[in-house]
């Protein structure tokens, strides 16, 4: 399902404690660049869309960090924006390839969660290999997730969730799947609330290191 256009984006805002391009990140890798308290547990989610998920999480865990990554720039701005609207300080966005994060900055066991909602399905058979769900990604937060800590997928496309789960029974050492316990009428992402209004099933499933 496309995407729907996104509301006018205010570029008079200051972005600088915010928003960050993948890019142009540089080593060391330091948090307290991007948090006041960089010792707080961190989250990072693939694929923030238009971040209703890490706007709602950093408002109900302020005692943790999270970072959002978005491979479009303008719902990274959005996101960004949203977060800067309402002065949270416990979450930022990057935008770009949240894999290229994980392949050269982030730190082994020094994530509490991955979460990754609603990826792009790539519906056709040669177009899988870009499919976010790859053991190029899982082998990731085999690294960098602390013990204990936890991947997240959740996803509307059975196949997807499917396949995805095989390949982990085949080949990671995260424990599960496991299925979550939610509340069907609480959304983490404004595509998971079209999919539920719309009478579309949801696929959920968590892992855990």
């Amino acid at each position: 399902m496309p995407r729907r256009a996104l509301r006018h984006i205010d570029e008079s805002l200051d972005y600088s404690r915010h928003l960050f391009l993948i890019r142009e990140l540089q080593q060391p890798w330091d948090l307290a660049k991007y948090f006041s308290d960089p010792a707080a547990p961190l989250e990072v989610e693939i694929g923030s869309g238009k971040g209703q998920f890490i706007h709602d999480a950093a408002l109900a865990q302020p005692d943790h960090n999270f970072i959002g990554t978005e491979i479009a720039h303008k719902y990274a701005a959005y996101c960004a924006a949203r977060l800067i609207k309402e002065g949270i300080s416990n979450a930022v966005m990057f935008s770009g390839d949240g894999l290229q994060l994980f392949r050269e900055f982030l730190p082994e066991n020094s994530l509490a969660a991955v979460h990754v909602y609603f990826p792009d399905p790539w519906w056709k058979a040669r177009h899988r290999k870009r499919r976010v769900m790859q053991m190029e990604l899982v082998r990731a937060c085999e690294k960098c997730l602390v013990p204990g800590g936890k991947l997240h997928f959740w996803t509307d496309v059975q196949e997807y969730f499917e396949t995805a789960l095989e390949m982990m029974a085949a080949e990671s050492t995260l424990k599960g799947p496991f299925t979550p316990d939610v509340d069907p009428s609480q959304w983490r992402t404004h595509f998971e609330k079209r999919t539920v209004i719309e009478g579309r099933p949801v696929f959920r499933s968590w892992f855990e290191k």
